[in-house]
């Protein structure tokens, strides 16, 4: 899959579920992050998974 793939123009649009904070795009692991929750959401075909069962726990 490409980076070209998600669309960014889309991650204006989407918050973190867990504290309704903006999300960063990390294009090598393709995954929305969300620093104030500690948490990576997946991008799967295009599609941000932004269920917390299904992120990924930073390090710290």
């Amino acid at each position: 899959m490409t980076e070209a793939t998600f669309d960014r123009h889309m991650l204006e649009a989407l918050v973190c579920p867990m504290t309704q904070r903006a999300l960063d795009y990390d294009p090598e692991k393709h995954e929305l992050v969300s620093r104030a929750a500690g948490l990576a959401f997946p991008i799967r075909d295009g599609i941000p998974i932004m269920l917390i069962d299904e992120a990924r726990k930073l390090k710290d």
